[in-house]
């Protein structure tokens, strides 16, 4: 399964025009940023977004969070919510997408745009964490796809 992000909202330092940062800086909105996918294998029943930066912290943090994504769908445009799909809470304390947010002058951090395919739903606890997500899909994931930005501030 492939996951792409046609946008370059974290391959670079924010500029003037990303929307998808978190901090509300002029030209900011915090939107989430568009993404595509393919190759879906046939026997998925649901996909499972999760975006994770495993820079923050002892663990990873957790950015967005989104269950029973419709599989037939290529992908959610900026600022959506994938079609089907559930979001849960993210480690700021907010439900849905919170974007990258760095401590200034930290070296850049790594973004994980993880698409999971899985067979039936995933059973989580009401306020997961990126863990808890991870050992939920132990063994329950069919195919994956991963893409990689970075940021920093």
């Amino acid at each position: 399964m492939e996951a792409r992000w046609p946008g370059s909202c974290c391959a670079a330092r924010r500029s003037t025009t990303t929307t998808c940062c978190r901090d509300g800086s002029p030209g900011t909105g915090n939107l989430s940023p568009p993404l595509q996918w393919a190759e879906v294998p046939g026997s998925a029943r649901e996909l499972v977004l999760m975006v994770e930066d495993p820079d923050a912290g002892k663990t990873p943090f957790l950015h967005w969070l989104v269950t029973g994504i419709d599989p037939a769908t290529g992908g959610t445009d900026e600022g959506a919510v994938p079609v089907g799909g559930r979001e849960w809470p993210n480690d700021f304390g907010g439900t849905g997408w919170s974007g990258p947010h760095p401590p200034q002058g930290e070296e850049a951090h790594r973004y994980f745009f993880r698409l999971y395919a899985l067979d039936r739903p995933l059973e989580l606890p009401a306020t997961p964490h990126a863990p808890d997500v991870h050992r939920a899909l132990a063994g329950q994931e069919i195919a994956s796809g991963t893409t990689v930005g970075t940021f920093y501030r």
